[in-house]
């Protein structure tokens, strides 16, 4: 059985790890959708894997905007998490951005992007 939680242990919260992320992260894009990745490392080891999400206020003005835009990306993690950690691996910390000004009108764009950007990288 799949495990489609999103439980605290697994979100990126703190400071600490998101300035690690930016300093020493890789980048990935995929049609409005980027990712930054820090895999686990000996010389830099992760305990288990987090993600984050982020819209720029750049973007999206109002928050109820933002905040529809970054429900949309969690539950794109949260149902396809299995192809997420088979692409990145467990013990990953990572981060999603939505790089576009225009509204996704439907999950499912969102999600043909989020199952992209992870086969990608599988490749």
């Amino acid at each position: 059985m799949q495990n489609f939680k999103y439980p605290r242990a697994e979100k990126l919260k703190k400071n600490a790890e998101i300035s690690l992320l930016f300093e020493k992260g890789k980048w990935r894009t995929s049609g409005n959708l980027r990712i930054i990745i820090l895999k686990d490392k000996p010389t830099l080891p992760i305990e288990n894997g987090k993600l984050g999400v982020s819209v720029s206020k750049r973007y999206f003005k109002r928050a109820v905007h933002r905040n529809r835009v970054k429900r949309l990306l969690r539950e794109c993690y949260r149902l396809h998490k299995d192809l997420y950690k088979s692409a990145f691996g467990d013990k990953t910390i990572a981060m999603l951005f939505w790089m576009s000004s225009e509204m996704p009108e439907k999950f499912q764009d969102v999600e043909a992007q989020f199952i992209k950007l992870c086969e990608a990288q599988k490749k």
